[in-house]
């Protein structure tokens, strides 16, 4: 490696000190150069290229490339810094004997790096040059591990702990919540968290993002209420997992109180925080409350692009959505894969076919985007959802990419909607190799079965079902009041209002029958009389969600129902009544989109 400097011109923060120095350098140069590297490089604040120049400085002046303390120093400020790991690597193996802090130091550089997967090998040769770790390792590796979402490594690691006695400093414990949640083993994370003698705000904050990043929002609540019990005050961190949990179960009202503890504490130019509380208000059919929040971003990332975009095409704004995407290009961003994404699903949720193609087209061509399966997956919903279910089989068919569980259940699904038996039967196949134990592909069969009134065949994929143990998630519905969910089931009637709701339910289908509703039969897919058909359809969740609100909310109040499954046509039908009958803005949420139903019509264009 050479000097960048010309021999006769070192820069000008060397200059007096060479000048000053010639008679040092001719008796003994190395001893005093490495202390003034090393004093230099401990000054250096934030400049890669000064770095540089010392480095170089060094080189230029007999310091020895392996040189223990010069190297540390180096390293050091390298990763501060954020230079590239590949110029702190070829420094480090030139190093002789360096100690755990350099050691420590590059696994910390690599679990901060985009490619945190070098920090388990430079572990084992930790281990295999026999260096002991001290208390600063486990953190960085366990978190370079939590990235990776790489479990066994954790385990490994946690066993390593257990044994060197690591395992009861706090860092360590925090970090191996931080771990287990991050990798999907949100239980294994609490039981670690229970066992702690003592929880800071970090140990709390990372137990409750376990859970709200695995789709446990309600644990993710009640964890939040036990901190704030425990006197402990949130921070940032805690409130982008409660906004993720408020936007997961519908929590409106909550998730409005944790914006105004963000404002308390001024984390609203928090850019992960604007970003969840976007997220929330855009899940729970508030897409105006969204678009205020993103305008009133300083900063805006790739994902408050995409959130939003996406956010406008559930709640049946598809034009707006694709007109957010225009705006991104006219001030010269440039969009990602992520951002395309919610541009097809935009297309998606709207019927936009050719559009959806023109932007799968330039995604290729224009911005040289390979496309993943994510983005196939959004065609095959666009064509299926327009009914051009063979078009979307042929698409599945000249897929370059291998199809996956999801792309087959997508066009299973379409098939189930539109009455392509033959093609529904294709795709079931597929999935029976792909993923044969999964619930809501035998539900799907069942249903286009039952459309087709082929009860054998209904009766051969439920026994099936019960034969290989698979069992099916029940439809449920969520609705809020009061600081409280409350979840209705199917004809349910655990509620202590029980009696009330029943009541209410038999006046919502006396007045809808004036209005002129037939109750849609069809969708109960069973063998059974045309009376208990009807019967059954009145005690859908959703029904049962509205009766209770109407009965405990003033006249006018907006009622927000958040569904696990898709909404049926029998219950779509039924709400366009009520929302005209009962002068009330209904937003339900179901597994695939918003309805707004106001005044007798609904949003979407599903139905």
């Amino acid at each position: 490696m050479h000097s960048n400097f010309p021999d006769n011109q070192p820069p000008d923060h060397f200059s007096q000190f060479t000048l000053s120095s010639s008679t040092i350098f001719q008796e003994n140069p190395k001893p005093y150069i490495l202390k003034k590297c090393i004093a230099l490089l401990l000054t250096c604040a934030s400049s890669k290229y000064k770095l540089k120049q010392i480095h170089s400085f060094s080189i230029r002046h007999g310091v020895p490339l392996n040189n223990p303390d010069l190297g540390k120093h180096l390293i050091f400020k390298l990763v501060s810094l954020s230079a590239p790991m590949s110029y702190a690597h070829n420094i480090f193996f030139q190093i002789q004997n360096p100690n755990v802090f350099t050691w420590n130091t590059m696994i910390r550089g690599y679990a901060e790096s985009e490619n945190p997967s070098p920090a388990i090998d430079i572990h084992q040769e930790m281990h295999g040059n026999s260096i002991e770790p001290d208390t600063h390792t486990y953190p960085f590796l366990l978190k370079a591990i939590a990235k990776l979402m790489a479990v066994r490594e954790g385990e490994k690691i946690h066993c390593i702990t257990l044994r060197n006695g690591f395992e009861s400093l706090s860092f360590v414990q925090n970090t191996l919540v931080h771990v287990y949640g991050a990798c999907g083993h949100a239980e294994s994370a609490y039981k670690l968290f229970e066992l702690m003698p003592e929880r800071s705000l970090v140990a709390w904050n990372s137990v409750i993002n376990g859970f709200a990043v695995n789709g446990r929002p309600n644990e993710t609540l009640t964890l939040y209420r036990n901190m704030g019990l425990e006197g402990v005050q949130p921070d940032g961190f805690t409130l982008v997992s409660l906004l993720t949990a408020c936007a997961e179960l519908g929590a409106l009202a909550l998730g409005r109180r944790a914006h105004v503890y963000m404002l308390k504490l001024g984390l609203n130019e928090n850019l992960h925080a604007a970003n969840a509380l976007l997220d929330l208000y855009a899940k729970c059919g508030n897409i105006r409350e969204a678009q205020k929040v993103f305008d009133e971003m300083e900063d805006r990332s790739v994902v408050s692009w995409t959130s939003l975009t996406v956010g406008l095409a559930v709640n049946g704004f598809g034009k707006e959505a694709l007109e957010l995407f225009r705006e991104l290009e006219r001030q010269g961003l440039v969009p990602t894969e992520i951002t395309f994404v919610g541009v097809l699903y935009a297309c998606s949720h709207c019927g936009m076919v050719d559009e959806g193609f023109a932007y799968f087209e330039r995604m290729k061509e224009e911005f040289g985007i390979v496309p993943k399966i994510e983005h196939y997956g959004c065609m095959v919903d666009l064509l299926g959802r327009a009914g051009l279910v063979k078009r979307a089989y042929e698409f599945v068919q000249s897929m370059p990419l291998q199809p996956n569980a999801v792309i087959w259940r997508t066009l299973l699904g379409a098939c189930t909607i539109h009455g392509h038996l033959a093609l529904g039967e294709v795709a079931r196949a597929q999935l029976q190799r792909l993923e044969p134990k999964h619930s809501g592909d035998f539900v799907l069969l069942s249903n286009l079965y039952a459309s087709e009134r082929r009860w054998p065949d209904v009766q051969n994929v439920r026994r099936t079902m019960l034969n290989e143990g698979v069992r099916k998630f029940p439809g449920h519905s969520l609705v809020e009041l009061g600081n409280c969910m409350y979840e209705f089931v199917m004809g349910d009637r655990s509620h202590t209002q029980s009696e009330d709701i029943y009541a209410m339910l038999a006046e919502m289908t006396r007045l809808l029958k004036l209005e002129g509703y037939v109750p849609h039969t069809s969708n109960v897919l069973a063998d059974i009389e045309e009376e208990e058909k009807e019967t059954a359809l009145t005690y859908h969740s959703e029904k049962i969600a509205i009766a209770f609100m109407l009965i405990n909310t003033p006249p006018g109040t907006k009622i927000r129902v958040v569904k696990n499954l898709r909404v049926c046509a029998d219950c779509h039908i039924a709400i366009k009544l009520i929302s005209k009958v009962f002068d009330r803005e209904i937003v339900v949420r179901d597994r695939s989109r918003f309805h707004h139903f106001r005044d007798g019509t609904c949003s979407c264009r599903d139905y």
